[in-house]
């Protein structure tokens, strides 16, 4: 059964002997790269193309040509490769075509040895791009699965191998075309081709090769290539004729994953899935293999929405092209046939939906398994404040890599949520926006009562909150953002500091002053906010000069070298232009010297300031107190709901792990 993807959409492979298909509108030429866990290539040796067609584990052919069959063998691959990537790419002098838009959009299909269909994809949407990311074959806990990609690139193969952080490219674009240029043919037998019933093939019987669960067949060699032919994908589309009627599947489509349950509490990977295992990516130690999974699993769910909302959005499309062809007659708009016209157009649209949401369910299955394992095994600078791991918290002697900043989930499967993972140091400050309009933009009052039921007890659960409420929120994420910051670095390494005109903080920085975690009281009114803008904005100099000059023994002896991170409440109350000016140069330049910015303000009374404050949000990443949908992705633009880390109602966790590093600092005379 071929599953048909749509761009961003995965499907495992049950085998890693396999082969790449390629139909397209014209000549085309085509490579393969062995990419890292990030998709960067270590040079021009993990590239095949027709000038070096052969990599162990893969084999390109050295033509450019309508179609195409790459062989590739996953288990002959490094332990260091990750990602196999296709490209395809229009050769120079060859045709008339000048982008991939100018003929029939290219059919990729991934097979067995034997022709058996595995995975189909059509890259659709292209236009002026002459090269293109088609698909990618990528490991995943231990198993491989295969992605629809569909990057384009205008400027071409060049472009294309740049992007995937290969200094060489111009060179060996250049090579490569030569190559073609030279026109060799591969000169090796294609494999026959599947007959159409597999009972009719002598031997079809599924067997299992070196223990390693691969179904071949029976009386498939174990080393059998994979070359071209003449015989076209089993997978790519034809163009109807013109008094045929309108295919309401996917193109290319002839069948559809089956279903799969949805995901719910407990759930387990899918027979024949690999159980999840926390962990599994790549890594030089637990922290960054747990860093880097969980930025995988952001990246698996993001596609998998993508492709499942993608696939809606084209059922909905052919639902519209249906009813109007069958109505556009006057004479058919009554009567018995127009109503059986709408009813199965209505059919056909409600088939294509659950097959998009079984895909979509399948995928969430092996994601929910996969967060059950992760989350307990997140250290403390990944856990939640709920996590058990914080009950034996010890001063860490290192600092971490990474620090949990939140939780963010998509609308259509509100139960899992990927950890919101920065890394260390922050390059950009906090803006916590704790006005209502922030609220007002966010997921919507259901989101955050919900939210508030489960994690602020009470506080929420009677309808929105108030501007009172919301301020009081956004200071305690503040406080747990700082205790968090200050528990996951070494004892004296890391310093917090707060300017509270007002005075109006004092509740929420009670775990702050309480434990000591604050070496100097918050500063008040608008004396207190120019003297720590003053030394800070002083520390920021002399260490800049320091680095640049390779003069650190320079530095004052009362310099205070420890990160610091500057929490400012109440803003703009207490503020003037210099004040404002001050605060600009801290969220440009601090960063860099280990001076972080936190401001806690309501953005819409800030606006008095106009075009004055506009650097300063921009410099900041803007998170906020309850439930808001403004995160995106890099990938494919969802707007993500993001969750603040507050802690539990009635915890005292911070206030223990606040005063286990206040002893570690007594204990060193810090």
């Amino acid at each position: 059964m071929t599953a048909e993807l749509v761009r961003g959409q995965n499907h495992p492979l049950d085998r890693t002997r396999v082969e790449i298909r390629v139909a397209a509108g014209g000549p085309v030429l085509a490579g393969v790269t062995l990419g890292d866990a990030q998709g960067r290539l270590p040079g021009i040796e993990a590239v095949a193309h027709p000038g070096a067609p052969r990599l162990t584990g893969i084999e390109v052919p050295r033509q450019a040509a309508a179609e195409h069959r790459i062989a590739v063998d996953l288990d002959a691959l490094s332990d260091a490769v990750h990602r196999v990537s296709v490209l395809l790419a229009l050769p120079t002098g060859i045709g008339s075509l000048t982008g991939f838009g100018a003929a029939a959009a290219p059919a990729v299909s991934v097979t067995g040895l034997d022709g058996t269909p595995l995975a189909a994809y059509t890259i659709t949407g292209l236009g002026a791009e002459s090269a293109v990311v088609a698909v990618e074959l990528y490991r995943r806990q231990g198993a491989w699965k295969v992605r629809a990609v569909g990057q384009g690139y205008a400027d071409g193969l060049a472009a294309m191998l740049r992007d995937q952080g290969l200094p060489q490219a111009a060179e060996l674009a250049a090579e490569i075309e030569e190559a073609v240029s030279q026109g060799h043919a591969r000169a090796v037998p294609a494999p026959a081709p599947m007959a159409a019933n597999r009972s009719e093939q002598p031997g079809a019987a599924p067997s299992t090769a070196s223990g390693t669960g691969r179904l071949l067949p029976a009386d498939a060699p174990a080393d059998a290539p994979a070359t071209e032919s003449g015989t076209a994908p089993p997978s790519a589309p034809r163009p109807p004729s013109a008094d045929a009627p309108i295919d309401y599947r996917h193109p290319a489509r002839r069948s559809a994953p089956a279903p799969a349950a949805a995901p719910t509490a407990g759930s387990t990977p899918a027979d024949g899935a690999p159980a999840p295992v926390a962990g599994d990516a790549s890594g030089w130690s637990m922290d960054e293999r747990l860093y880097n999974q969980v930025w995988g699993m952001f990246e698996d769910l993001a596609r998998s929405v993508a492709a499942y909302r993608s696939a809606t959005d084209f059922a909905e499309s052919r639902l519209e092209q249906e009813l109007d062809k069958a109505l556009a007659d006057p004479r058919n708009r009554l009567g018995t046939a127009a109503d059986a016209a709408r009813a199965a157009a209505r059919d056909k649209h409600a088939s294509l939906v659950a097959q998009a949401r079984a895909s979509l369910d399948r995928d969430l299955v092996q994601l929910a398994a996969e967060a059950e394992v992760v989350e307990p095994a997140l250290p403390p600078a990944f856990a939640r404040w709920g996590s058990p791991v914080w009950q034996g918290y010890h001063v860490p002697l290192e600092r971490p890599m990474a620090l949990r900043l939140g939780d963010l989930h998509l609308p259509e499967v509100m139960d899992l949520r990927i950890p919101m993972l920065v890394r260390l140091p922050l390059e950009r400050g906090l803006w916590i926006d704790s006005g209502p309009a922030a609220y007002a933009r966010g997921g919507g009052a259901a989101s955050g009562r919900e939210y508030g039921r489960r994690e602020l007890g009470s506080a929420l659960t009677d309808g929105p909150p108030d501007e009172a409420e919301l301020s009081r929120l956004a200071m305690e994420t503040a406080v747990a953002v700082a205790a968090r910051m200050l528990a996951i670095h070494p004892a004296g390494d890391f310093a917090v500091q707060v300017i509270d005109p007002g005075g109006t903080a004092a509740p929420a920085l009670a775990p702050l002053l309480e434990s000591g975690a604050l070496r100097e009281p918050p500063a008040h009114g608008a004396k207190g906010v120019a003297a720590v803008l003053e030394a800070l904005t002083r520390r920021v100099d002399l260490v800049q000069m320091a680095v640049r000059n390779r003069a650190a023994d320079s530095l004052p002896p009362d310099l205070d070298t420890a990160d610091q991170l500057l929490i400012v409440h109440d803003f703009p109350h207490g503020f003037d232009d210099r004040a404002v000016n001050q605060l600009r140069y801290l969220a440009d330049e601090g960063p860099s010297v280990g001076v972080h910015l936190m401001m806690v303000a309501d953005r819409e009374r800030t606006q008095e300031y106009g075009p004055v404050l506009d650097p300063l949000w921009r410099a900041l990443l803007r998170i906020t107190p309850v439930p808001d949908a403004h995160l995106g992705d890099p990938w494919v633009g969802h707007a993500w709901t993001y969750e603040p880390p507050l802690v539990p109602r009635g915890s005292q966790v911070v206030r223990q792990v606040l005063g286990r590093l206040a002893e570690a600092r007594r204990a060193e005379g810090r």
